[in-house]
């Protein structure tokens, strides 16, 4: 028998069996009371994206609320940075907001794993705040996979980004490389050969299975990862670019190296039809 939204969710049974932080309900809140969240993990916001939501919210207005915390008779925002920057744009003087009770630690989970939920953060950003985590909050990271709903090696894997050079770590953010093509860098120790590799990356378009294979032939590639594999991780990437970018909430499967299918789910034909039309492939 389905076990309803933990049984699609696998990945989350760890999250969402922790103690849910406490809940005052939802309250109009000023903006000039919310103060930015110093544990925000999302670092790059589009303008332009930032634009088009502002305007979407002088018609609609805001139809999810901002998760907030008080301190010091003030609101720190938990998640919705982006909501709350439309606002102002937009030129709203209150927003709608969850309220909160939970302490910097709880703070802290709730933002990161908002936005990983929400498939907001690229790579760099998801590693920076698994660390932040560890740092602030003393956790191990068998620990820190079980507060987010990832295990240890997922969880390692994107640790192990912050080993690169700082310009693979922008290109990263920025979207130039994937973390399947980055990921390979990570266990070369010649730092010169790792940025040769990065501009072949770069100005060739290597792929992360060519990237392995220039690795592995310098004798420096430890961690072995099979075509699969990789391909799975460049679809995963994939599928979360293509989720941020339509909105829509696709699924990649894997059956084998180049292999696969996308899924789309839907409630409606209404809500079908809309899928179909931020895919372009409406008539």
């Amino acid at each position: 028998m389905a076990k309803g939204l933990s049984a699609l969710l696998s990945d989350s049974d760890l999250v969402v069996s922790k103690k849910v932080a406490s809940f005052e309900g939802v309250q109009q809140v000023l903006v000039s009371k919310i103060k930015a969240n110093p544990h925000q993990p999302r670092t790059e916001f589009d303008e332009e994206a930032l634009e088009e939501l502002a305007e979407s919210i002088k018609v609609h207005g805001i139809i999810q609320p901002l998760t907030v915390r008080e301190v010091d008779g003030e609101y720190e925002l938990i998640s919705g940075e982006r909501r709350l920057r439309a606002s102002k744009l937009a030129g709203l003087n209150e927003v709608p907001a969850y309220i909160r009770n939970v302490d910097d630690q709880r703070s802290l989970e709730m933002a990161l794993i908002e936005n990983i939920q929400r498939q907001n953060l690229n790579a760099i950003e998801v590693a920076l705040s698994f660390q932040r985590m560890i740092d602030d909050c003393g956790l191990k990271q068998n620990e820190l996979g079980s507060r987010v709903g990832k295990n240890r090696t997922t969880v390692n894997n994107y640790l192990r980004l912050l080993q690169l050079p700082a310009v693979i770590q922008s290109a990263i953010t920025l979207g130039k490389i994937s973390m399947g093509q980055a990921r390979p860098l990570i266990t070369l120790e010649d730092e010169a050969f790792q940025l040769e590799l990065f501009h072949k990356i770069i100005n060739q378009g290597l792929s992360a299975r060519k990237v392995e294979e220039l690795v592995k032939a310098e004798n420096a590639f430890g961690d072995t990862f099979s075509p699969l594999e990789t391909y799975r991780e460049d679809m995963r990437i994939e599928e979360i670019s293509l989720r941020g970018k339509t909105k829509v909430p696709l699924k990649i499967k894997v059956s084998d190296v180049d292999k696969g299918h996308i899924s789309v789910p839907f409630e409606s034909e209404d809500q079908l039809n809309e899928f179909l039309e931020k895919l372009g492939l409406d008539q």
